[in-house]
C-alpha cells in the first residue's frame, strides 16, 4: 500500500516519453552533465507523476535546480551501486516538498527536526514532507506545514510560488555510507500576510517531528546562506551577530522559549561520525534563493 501512494520522478529530455528515474541515477547529471551541479529546468506534477523536462510543457515551472558537489548519488562508483540492496536500487527517486513560511515583517520559519527519526534528525529544516497520492504542491506543502508546526495558513492571506529544485540524498555524503534514500525537493515560498508574533501564537509542533522552531531575519540568514557544502563562515565578517538566537523548544507538549548558541547555524556536514546539530545543506540553499526574492522586492 505505502508504495502505490508514493508520488515519484519521471523525466523527459528532448522531448522523449517519460521514464521513471532510477534511484542510482543522478538526476541534475542528466540535464547538466555529471560535473556540473546547477541548472535550469521545468517541472510539475502530471497525473501523480513528478515531471523534470529540459522543456516546458502544461502546467510546468522554470526553477533552478542544485545538488551539492559531495551529492553521494553523483559520486557512486559501479562497486558501490552493485553492493546496494535490491531493493534500494529499485526504489526509484522519491518527491518531497518544503515550505519556507515568511512573515509579514519578513522573518522565515525553520524547524529542528527530532532526534529519532530516520532520515537527517536534529538538523534544522522548512516544515516539509512527501506528496500524497493526488495532491498538488501546495496542498502537500501546507498539509505537512500543518502537520508538523500545527500552523493553518488561511486562503486569502497568502501567496506563493516555487523557489527551486535540490537533489538530496541520506546520508548525505559517501564516508558515512551508501545512500538509502533519494529525494528531489522542491522548495516553495509561502508569504503569509501576517507577522511572525501572529503565527508564532498559533505554533504547536508535533514532538515526533519537531523538536523546536525559529523565526529568523534577512540579517542572520544572509550568513547561514553563505555556509556553502563544507565551507564554514565563506569569508563573512559575523562580529555583529548576536551569540545567540531565541528559538521555541517542545518538551512533552509543552512550549518554552529559550536561547540556542548561533553558531550552531553555521555548523557544517561532518565527514565521518555522528551528525551535527546544523541547518541542511538544502536549507542554506534554499535560503540564498529566498534572498533574492528579497533582493527582487527592493528594485
Amino acid at each position: 500500500m505505502e508504495t502505490a501512494k508514493r508520488v515519484l520522478v519521471y523525466l523527459s529530455k528532448e522531448n522523449s516519453p517519460l521514464w521513471r528515474a532510477k534511484f542510482v541515477q543522478g538526476v541534475l547529471g542528466i540535464f547538466a552533465g555529471n560535473q556540473e551541479d546547477n541548472v535550469f529546468v521545468s517541472c510539475g506534477l502530471e497525473k501523480n507523476k513528478f515531471v523534470i523536462s529540459d522543456n516546458q510543457f502544461s502546467g510546468s515551472y522554470r526553477v533552478n535546480f542544485q545538488r551539492p558537489s559531495f551529492c553521494p548519488i553523483k559520486n557512486l562508483t559501479s562497486i558501490q551501486v552493485a553492493s546496494l540492496p535490491e531493493e534500494v536500487q529499485n526504489r526509484g527517486v522519491d518527491v518531497g516538498v518544503a515550505v519556507i513560511v515568511q512573515s509579514v515583517n519578513k522573518k522565515i520559519l525553520l524547524t529542528r527536526r527530532s532526534k529519532t527519526l530516520n532520515i537527517f534528525p536534529n538538523v534544522w529544516v522548512p516544515p516539509g514532507g512527501h506528496i500524497e497520492d493526488g495532491e498538488e504542491l501546495l496542498q502537500a506543502g501546507l498539509r505537512e506545514l500543518h502537520e508538523e508546526t500545527g500552523l493553518h495558513l488561511q486562503e486569502g492571506h497568502f501567496s506563493w510560488s516555487i523557489l527551486g529544485l535540490w537533489e538530496s540524498a541520506f546520508p548525505p555524503m559517501l564516508s558515512r555510507g551508501l545512500p538509502k534514500r533519494h529525494h528531489i525537493v522542491t522548495y516553495l515560498l509561502v508569504q503569509s500576510t501576517e507577522t511572525h508574533l501572529q503565527l508564532q501564537e498559533r505554533l504547536y509542533p508535533d514532538e515526533q517531528e519537531v523538536t523546536a522552531c525559529a523565526w529568523l531575519d534577512s540579517d542572520i540568514v544572509k550568513h547561514i546562506a553563505a555556509v556553502e557544502d563544507r565551507i564554514k563562515n565563506s569569508g563573512k565578517d559575523m562580529s555583529n551577530l548576536p551569540t545567540t538566537v531565541r528559538i521555541t523548544e517542545v518538551n512533552s507538549g509543552s512550549l518554552t522559549q529559550t536561547d540556542l548558541s548561533t553558531a550552531t547555524f553555521f555548523n557544517t556536514v561532518p565527514e565521518d561520525g555522528e551528525d551535527v546539530e546544523r541547518v541542511s545543506t538544502g536549507t542554506n540553499y534554499a535560503l540564498r534563493l529566498w534572498l533574492d526574492t528579497l533582493s527582487t522586492e527592493t528594485l
